[in-house]
């Protein structure tokens, strides 16, 4: 429907155009519009070259009026055939193809030459290329702003992938543990009911009983071994806490770090220290691969509540080590570690540094995930790339767009002064003075009045006012120094007969 109604309105643009002027031009315009039109869906190729070749009626009239309607087709065809065609080597061949087809057109058909060329390209650059780059900016924009938000969608369902990763790495970490622990105590009792079971002064009941809490003890243990070796098998390998904050330090200290501890885990229960040691380990662990030489301060305090925990290291002295950056992988596990025993992780830059610090309560449940929570997770892992790599999509859409405007500026710029030049050379190269004429006679052979001519003829001139020539005559003109800046032009007329001047005469626009 839009089709059509675009193919209506450039129609009756030809109709009011063209109609009591030429009959093939009417003809010629409406044969344009339909041809146009009716491919611009399907061959939008075919559909610009239609509207190219029309522009080669421009030559044809100008000097008495110049045709408008190959301005609303050009314009309109243009700019629907960038939107639709995939590829720009077609246009610009077909365009370069009607421009050159254009300078044999007009030095046979047009009264100026070359100038009527040239207001043929001056169309061409402002009908077609601008909404050619016009309508290729509004399709690259379009696509480059769905493949990046396509993009940013995959990295982001990536980015999560790697996040729940980190978090399930973090749970087996914590299922290892309790493996460890949970593991040897199930043992123990397994070990203790065995002896209860040969134990002297039992009755059979009791000797039963102490078989049974055995045999379920073991059971147990067999069940958790066979859980988490499932988690290990299934997740990264883990690296089960063992030891204590003091044992942790002491190995950092001596494998170069400069540290500054006060640690107190006496109140906390195993679980909450457990959760420490891990940020103690993790802040280290940050600190000696980003943070080379940097002096760090690890505080631990417990109270009866609550313990807080805080790995603070100052600015490194020769700065980060070379290498890519962190995936910061470790943090979102040691979220997830914090968040299961129900306290809050903070990390982040401090003073030229690097702070991270845990708030752990002794009983509390583990806190819900929030979405500022997962975002702080997905961030850790880059999630801003997506928003980059489309930010740089937006920058491409924007310098197409700066093209579309400046480049046929700069091709009209180039070529209205090439233009100029030529006029200006052509207009003073056929200067004719008025002494040379006002010596002229009827009668005279041409060959004798040709030291006096100028190189060239004058090109531009009058329109109106000029006298009829003299029958079988060929009439020569030339100018008689009006300046090109006035309103009207006039000219010498010199017409010759069999190599004889017939009539001698001079007339301008504004002469009645």
């Amino acid at each position: 429907m839009l089709d059509v109604l675009l193919g209506l309105f450039l129609a009756f643009i030809v109709v009011a155009d063209a109609l009591g002027e030429r009959t093939w031009e009417l003809v010629a315009g409406l044969v344009v519009v339909a041809g146009s039109v009716a491919t611009a869906r399907r061959y939008p190729a075919v559909s610009l070259g239609i509207a190219l070749v029309g522009t080669l009626a421009v030559p044809f009239p100008y000097g008495d009026r110049v045709p408008v309607w190959t301005v609303f087709v050009l314009v309109a065809m243009s700019y629907q055939a960038a939107l639709r065609m995939a590829r720009v080597r077609p246009a610009v061949l077909t365009g370069a193809a009607v421009s050159l087809l254009g300078i044999p057109v007009s030095l046979l058909v047009a009264p100026d030459g070359l100038g009527d060329w040239g207001s043929m390209m001056a169309i061409l650059v402002f009908g077609g290329l601008s909404p050619w780059l016009l309508g290729r900016y509004v399709r690259t924009r379009g696509e480059l702003a769905r493949t990046g938000w396509r993009r940013a969608e995959e990295m982001e369902s990536r980015q999560r992938l790697v996040a729940d990763q980190a978090r399930l790495r973090e749970r087996a970490r914590i299922a290892s543990d309790m493996h460890d622990s949970l593991g040897h105590e199930l043992s123990l009792i397994a070990v203790r009911a065995a002896a209860l079971e040969v134990a002297a002064g039992l009755d059979d009941p009791q000797r039963d009983a102490a078989a049974q809490l055995r045999a379920g003890a073991a059971a147990a243990t067999e069940r958790l071994r066979e859980i988490i070796g499932v988690l290990r098998e299934d997740a990264a390998p883990v690296e089960p806490v063992q030891g204590d904050l003091g044992e942790l330090i002491a190995r950092a200290r001596a494998s170069g770090l400069l540290i500054d501890s006060t640690v107190d885990t006496s109140l906390a229960p195993p679980m909450v220290a457990r959760a420490a040691y891990r940020v103690v380990q993790e802040g280290l662990t940050n600190v000696a691969k980003h943070a080379p030489g940097a002096a760090v301060v690890v505080r631990v305090t417990s109270t009866g509540a609550e313990t807080e925990v805080s790995v603070v290291n100052a600015a490194p002295p020769a700065g980060p080590l070379p290498g890519a950056a962190s995936g910061r992988l470790g943090l979102i596990g040691l979220r997830e570690r914090v968040r299961l025993v129900g306290g809050t992780l903070r990390a982040g830059p401090r003073e030229g540094g690097f702070a991270v610090t845990a708030t752990l309560p002794h009983d509390a449940a583990p806190v819900e995930e929030t979405p500022e929570g997962r975002e702080a997770a997905d961030d850790a892992v880059g999630q801003p790339t997506a928003a980059r790599a489309l930010e740089v999509a937006r920058r491409d859409v924007r310098r197409s767009l700066v093209y579309a405007v400046t480049i046929p500026l700069a091709l009209f710029g180039v070529l209205l002064a090439v233009s100029g030049i030529a006029f200006l050379y052509q207009w003073n190269s056929s200067e004719l003075p008025g002494p040379a004429y006002d010596r002229m006679r009827v009668g005279q052979a041409r060959a004798d009045l040709a030291p006096q001519l100028p190189e060239h003829q004058r090109a531009a001139r009058p329109t109106r006012g000029e006298p009829v020539p003299p029958p079988g005559a060929v009439c020569e003109y030339y100018g008689s120094g009006r300046s090109w800046l006035e309103n009207d032009y006039a000219a010498y007329r010199l017409c010759f007969a069999d190599g004889k001047l017939v009539s001698k005469d001079w007339f301008a626009e504004g002469a009645k």
